[in-house]
C-alpha cells in the first residue's frame, strides 16, 4: 500500500533554486532578511539580493562558473546564504562544511567534491593553508580578515558583471528550454538544468560507513523548501532564530532558505549557549524555532526560562531526531505555543510533518507531493496499515544519488524512486508515520549523525584494543550519545579509551560511555549485533 499526506500535489518549478528562494524579495525590499545576535551585521531582502549579485560577479571574474564547487565551512552568519546563492547562481555546487570535523575529513570532502573556492570565517582561516595544499582550492575568501585569504567584503564590493553568459532573470528565460524565472531584482542566474544539476553537496553516513555526499538538484531543493512551507508555514513578519547549523540539511533548507522564500527575518546564531539562546529569542522576538530535541528538553525543563521573556514565540519545530512527547507536552505548556515535529533525512529532507490534530508520537503525514509506504524487510512487500517494516519515502526532493558512489546509491533507491530510509515504522490508516526503531545504526547526537563503524576503526587502532562495538544510548539532553563496548588486550582504563578517541574524531563524535566485555556478540558472518548490545543496555537500566 503507498501512503499520501493530506496535501495537494504542489508543482515544483523547473527553476534554477535561487530563482525560485528570492523570487519574491522585491516583496520586502526594506525589511530585515539577515541578521546576526548582535545586530551588526544584517542584510535588507534589497541588499540581500544586491549582494548575491555582486558576490557571484566576482567569482565569476575568478573564473568560477556552472559545475564548478564552492565549499562554504563557516557558523551561521548572515552573509552565508548570500554566497550560497551567488555560487548557485553561476550554475554552481555548494559543498556545505562541518566547521566541527577534523582536518582529515575536511580535506576528505573537499577531494571528493573538487572545490575550488573555499568560503570560511576567521576561527577557520588558521586550516586554511593546510586545506589548500591538500586539495583542488585555488582561492580562500574569509567573512573578515586573514593572512593570505581574500577578504569577503572584497567580493561583496565588486561592481562589474558577471559577464554575458549570466542572463538577468527580469529579462527572459534563464533556468533551462523556456523556463520563466520571476526573481524580483537583478540576480543573475546562468541557464541550469533544474532536474539533474546538482546545486547542494551535504554528507551523510547512509545506514552505514563514512560519510557520502549527497547530490541535491535544484529541483530537490526547490521541492524540500515547498514541503517546509506547506508542512510548517510562516505567517507574514516571522521572526527565526537560526541555531540549526547551516552545513546540516535541517538549518540549510527548513531554517535558511525556507524562511528566505517566505519573507522572514533570520537570526543567526553561530553556536548554541543555552543563555544566549533565550536572551536571543527575548531580545529579537523570535517568533519561530526550529530546535533539535536537546533543546526542547532546555526550553521544557531549565530554570533558566524562567529569566527571560519568550512570548514572542508562536511556534516550535522539533527535528533531527524523535521528539519526547511529553516533552513536546511541557514545552507547550510552559511557552504557550504549538509544538510540532517532522522527519526525514538528508538524502530526502522533510518528508513528513505534525498537522493539527497528528497523536503523540507520531511524526507526521506526508508533506506535499511526498508518497510513502512500509515494506517487510525480508521481502520487500509493501504492508497495510498497523504494520511494522521499513519506512521507503519517494517524492521530487529525494537526492539525485550519493557522490562517485554508485553501488551505494543502487542500496538505497529503488528504480522506481523509492529511498529506502533505514527505519523501522508503521503508518496508520489516516497515514500518520509512526517510528518504531533505526534499521540502520546511526547515532543521534543532538541531531548530529556519528557512524559506529567509523568509532569501531578508532577504536580499533588503540594498541590494548582487540575487539569494540559501538551503539547510540538514550540520553535525555542529547537524545543519544555515543557508546563503546570493549574487548582489550591488557588492562585500560575507560577514560583512556575516551581521550584517545577524543583525539581522533570531531568533538561530536566522541564516545561519552565505555563498558568492557569478554566478547562482542557477532553474526556468522562477522556482523557486529548491535540488538544484542543493545537487549544488554535496556537490561542494565
Amino acid at each position: 500500500m503507498i501512503f499520501t499526506g493530506p496535501h495537494a500535489p504542489t508543482p515544483v518549478p523547473e527553476t534554477a533554486f535561487t530563482s525560485f528562494v528570492l523570487e519574491h524579495a522585491g516583496r520586502w525590499t526594506d525589511s530585515v532578511a539577515l541578521v546576526d545576535l548582535a545586530g551588526e551585521a544584517s542584510f535588507t531582502y534589497g541588499e540581500l539580493v544586491a549582494g548575491v549579485r555582486r558576490v557571484a560577479g566576482a567569482l565569476r571574474a575568478r573564473g568560477f562558473g556552472r559545475g564548478d564547487v564552492l565549499a562554504l565551512l563557516a557558523p551561521n552568519v548572515p552573509e552565508y546564504p548570500v554566497v550560497f546563492h551567488a555560487a548557485a547562481s553561476l550554475g554552481g555546487t555548494v559543498v556545505v562544511l562541518n566547521p566541527l570535523d577534523t582536518t582529515e575529513d575536511l580535506l576528505t570532502h573537499l577531494g571528493g567534491a573538487g572545490a575550488v573556492v573555499l568560503v570560511t570565517s576567521e576561527e577557520q582561516a588558521a586550516r586554511a593553508a593546510e586545506l589548500v595544499a591538500g586539495s583542488k582550492l585555488r582561492e580562500v575568501v574569509v567573512f573578515g580578515q586573514a593572512p593570505g585569504a581574500t577578504p569577503f567584503a572584497e567580493l561583496l564590493g565588486h561592481d562589474g558583471p558577471a559577464d554575458g553568459s549570466v542572463s538577468d532573470p527580469a529579462s527572459g528565460p534563464a533556468s533551462g528550454a523556456g523556463a520563466s524565472n520571476p526573481v524580483s531584482g537583478p540576480v543573475p542566474v546562468v541557464a541550469v538544468d533544474a532536474a539533474s544539476d546538482v546545486v547542494a553537496l551535504l554528507h551523510s553516513s547512509g545506514s552505514t560507513g563514512r560519510p557520502k555526499g549527497v547530490m541535491l538538484t535544484h529541483r530537490n531543493m526547490s521541492a524540500n523548501v515547498l514541503q517546509t512551507i506547506g508542512g510548517a508555514p510562516l505567517d507574514e513578519g516571522e521572526r527565526v532564530l537560526a541555531v540549526a547549523p547551516f552545513h546540516h540539511a535541517f538549518g540549510l533548507i527548513m531554517v535558511m532558505n525556507a524562511s528566505l522564500r517566505q519573507g522572514a527575518t533570520v537570526v543567526t546564531m553561530p553556536r548554541f549557549d543555552p543563555q544566549a539562546y533565550l536572551q536571543a529569542i527575548q531580545d529579537h522576538r523570535i517568533t519561530r524555532l526550529y530546535v533539535v530535541p536537546t533543546i526542547a528538553v532546555l526550553l521544557a525543563r531549565s530554570p533558566l526560562v524562567e529569566r527571560f521573556d519568550l512570548s514572542s514565540v508562536r511556534t516550535i519545530v522539533s527535528g533531527g531526531a524523535a521528539l519526547d512527547p511529553e516533552i513536546a507536552r511541557l514545552c507547550a505548556e510552559r511557552l504557550g505555543c504549538r509544538v510540532g515535529q517532522g522527519y526525514g533525512l538528508t538524502e530526502g529532507l522533510v518528508s513528513f510533518m505534525q498537522v493539527e490534530g497528528s497523536p503523540a508520537g507520531s511524526v507526521g503525514r506526508a508533506t506535499p507531493n511526498i508518497e510513502f509506504k512500509i515494506v517487510d524487510i525480508a521481502t520487500g512487500r509493501a504492508l497495510g496499515p498497523g504494520q511494522e517494516g521499513e519506512v521507503l519515502v519517494r517524492g521530487p526532493h529525494v537526492m539525485k544519488g550519493y557522490l562517485d558512489a554508485p553501488q551505494a546509491t543502487r542500496e538505497v533507491l529503488e528504480a522506481d524512486g523509492f529511498l529506502h530510509t533505514g527505519d523501522l515504522g508503521r503508518a496508520d490508516a489516516d497515514g500518520e508515520l509512526f517510528l518504531v526503531d533505526r534499521i540502520k545504526e546511526l547515532i543521534k547526537y543532538k541531531g548530529q549523525q556519528v557512524s559506529p563503524v567509523e568509532l569501531e576503526a578508532v577504536l580499533m587502532t588503540h594498541p590494548k584494543v582487540a575487539d569494540a562495538a559501538v551503539i547510540g544510548v538514550p540520553d535525555e539532553e542529547a537524545s543519544e550519545i555515543p557508546k563503546a563496548f570493549v574487548v582489550v588486550r591488557e588492562p585500560v582504563t575507560a577514560q583512556e579509551i575516551m581521550a584517545f578517541v577524543a583525539d581522533r574524531v570531531a568533538p561530536y563524535k566522541k564516545v561519552r560511555q565505555v563498558e568492557f566485555i569478554d566478547a562482542i556478540p557477532r553474526t556468522p558472518v562477522g556482523k557486529t549485533e548491535r540488538r544484542s548490545l543493545k537487549e544488554r543496555e535496556r537490561a542494565a537500566r
